[in-house]
C-alpha cells in the first residue's frame, strides 16, 4: 500500500465510530416536582402484597410454595393484589407496581439497602450519594423556607449525600409531633439575639478554606440557622389537619405520610418516610420463622396510609406533581423456611410508583408462576433509579463531580419509557 493510501485509510478508520450503534439514548423528561419515598425496611414480600400468585401452604407436610393470602381485583383490569391491600386496590389507576425490579447483590440487608438508595455497590474509596441527596442537589427546595430533603426515620450513610457534601444532606426527625430536634430555639433566644450570635460566629467561620470539611460544615450550619424558628416548625403541627383526615391515614406511620403531604405543600423536594416502626408484628418486614404470623398487620397499615396519601394528594391537586415511591431492599421467595416464614430474594421483587404525572398501568413487568424471576420487561435496579430521576425532570446520565472525577447519576440506567407520555 502506498503511503498516501495508508494515511487516507487510517484517517477514515479513526473518524469512524468504534461501535455499530452510536445513537444517543433518549431519556424522557417528567414533570414531577416532589418525591415521597416510602421505605419498607426488612424486605417486603412481593408474593404476599403486589404480585400475588397461587395460594401456598406453609404449615402442611410437605409445604407448598405460594402466596399466604387470597388475591383480589383492582380498578385496573387484569391487575390483582392480595386481600390486605383492599384500599389501595380502589385507587390502582394511579399506581404502577414495578414487578420485575431486580439486583444481584448478596441478599443481606445493609448491602441491599445501600444499593437501593444509591444505585451502586459500596466502594472502598467513594461514598456515593443517595437518591434523595441527588434530587435535592439537582432540584433544590421548591421554597426558600424549607430544606430540600427531609428524612422521617433514622439516618445512616445509605440515605446521605456522599461526595456531594452536607449541602445536599437531609434534615431528619424521629418524632412526628415535635419535628426535627434542634430547630426550636429556647424561649429566651429571640430573632435579634439569634442574629447577634450568628454575627459573633461569622469571623471564625470566615477563616475556613473553600472546599474543606469545615466549609462544608459552615454551609450546613447556615442552613440550620436559617430554618430555626416557628416559621419552619409550624409545618409539623398535624393538629391543624381535620380529625377525619388524620383518622383516614391511620396510626403513627399514617401520620408520617400525612406529614409528608404537608411538607410537599411547604416546598420540600424529597421526603423519605420509614415504615418499620415498633415492629408491630415482632419482626417488621423481615418475616423469617414466625414473623409471617402478623405480616398482614404491616400490609394493612401500609394499605391504609398509602391509599389515604394518594386520595389526599389527588383531592389537593398535588398527585400529578408528586411522585410516590414504595421501596424495599429485596423481596421474599415463594418457599417457606422450617417455621413458616420466608427468606430473602433479589432476583425479582416489587417496587411501587404512584402519581407523579406518569402513565400508570396498574402493573409493569411479568414474573414467573411463583414470582421468582422476570418473564417480561425486567427492570434492573439502575433502570428503576433512572425512571425516578426522569420523572423528576433529571437526566440520569448527567455527570456529577466527585472532586475532579465525573460520576454519572446512574450507571447507564434507562428510564422505563412506557410510563411517560
Amino acid at each position: 500500500m502506498k503511503r498516501r493510501s495508508f494515511l487516507t485509510s487510517a484517517a477514515a478508520f479513526g473518524a469512524a465510530p468504534l461501535f455499530a450503534n452510536n445513537t444517543p439514548i433518549h431519556t424522557p423528561k417528567g414533570k414531577a416536582e416532589h418525591c415521597i419515598f416510602i421505605w419498607l425496611g426488612g424486605g417486603m414480600g412481593q408474593i404476599d402484597t403486589f404480585d400475588p400468585k397461587k395460594l401456598g401452604d406453609n404449615l402442611g407436610k410437605p409445604q407448598t410454595a405460594g402466596s399466604l393470602y387470597k388475591s383480589i381485583d383492582t380498578t385496573v383490569k387484569g391487575v390483582q393484589v392480595t386481600e390486605h391491600l383492599s384500599k389501595t386496590a380502589k385507587v390502582m389507576e394511579h399506581v404502577t407496581v414495578m414487578r420485575t425490579v431486580n439486583h444481584h447483590v448478596i441478599d443481606e440487608h445493609a448491602f441491599a439497602t445501600n444499593i437501593v438508595h444509591t444505585g451502586r455497590m459500596i466502594s472502598g474509596n467513594v461514598v456515593y450519594p443517595s437518591i434523595g441527596s441527588i434530587i435535592a442537589n439537582q432540584r433544590g427546595a421548591a421554597s426558600p423556607d424549607v430544606p430540600a430533603y427531609i428524612l422521617i426515620g433514622y439516618p445512616n450513610v445509605s440515605r446521605g449525600p456522599g461526595f456531594l457534601g452536607a449541602k445536599s444532606g437531609y434534615v431528619y426527625l424521629t418524632d412526628t409531633n415535635t419535628g426535627p430536634a434542634g430547630f426550636t430555639r429556647p424561649e429566651y433566644v429571640d430573632e435579634k439575639r439569634a442574629e447577634i450570635r450568628h454575627q459573633l460566629l461569622k469571623p471564625l467561620m470566615a477563616r475556613t478554606s473553600k472546599g474543606s470539611a469545615a466549609a462544608d460544615y459552615e454551609m450546613a450550619q447556615q442552613e440550620a440557622l436559617r430554618l430555626a424558628g416557628p416559621k419552619f416548625m409550624r409545618h409539623f403541627n398535624l393538629k391543624e389537619e381535620p380529625d377525619t383526615l388524620r383518622n383516614d391515614y391511620g396510626g403513627e406511620f399514617g401520620q408520617r405520610c400525612l406529614l409528608s403531604r404537608r411538607l410537599v405543600q411547604a416546598g420540600v423536594r424529597f421526603i423519605e418516610v420509614s415504615h418499620n416502626l415498633n415492629f408491630m408484628n415482632g419482626t417488621g418486614w423481615d418475616i423469617h420463622n414466625e414473623g409471617y404470623k402478623n405480616q398482614h398487620l404491616l400490609i394493612q397499615e401500609l394499605d391504609t396510609a398509602l391509599s389515604a396519601l394518594i386520595r389526599d394528594l389527588k383531592d389537593k391537586k398535588l398527585l400529578d406533581k408528586t411522585l410516590i415511591v414504595v421501596g424495599t431492599e429485596f423481596g421474599r421467595p415463594p418457599e417457606f423456611d422450617g417455621r413458616g416464614g420466608r427468606g430473602h430474594q433479589g432476583t425479582t421483587f416489587s417496587m411501587v410508583l404512584a402519581g407523579g404525572g406518569l402513565n400508570h398501568c396498574g402493573a409493569y413487568g411479568v414474573t414467573d408462576e411463583l414470582a421468582k424471576k422476570p418473564v417480561e420487561n425486567p427492570v434492573p435496579l439502575v433502570d428503576f433509579h433512572a425512571t425516578i430521576h426522569a420523572a423528576m425532570g433529571i437526566d440520569p446520565a448527567k455527570e456529577l463531580m466527585d472532586g475532579t472525577r465525573p460520576v454519572p447519576i446512574t450507571d447507564g440506567g434507562k428510564a422505563v419509557t412506557a410510563l411517560f407520555g
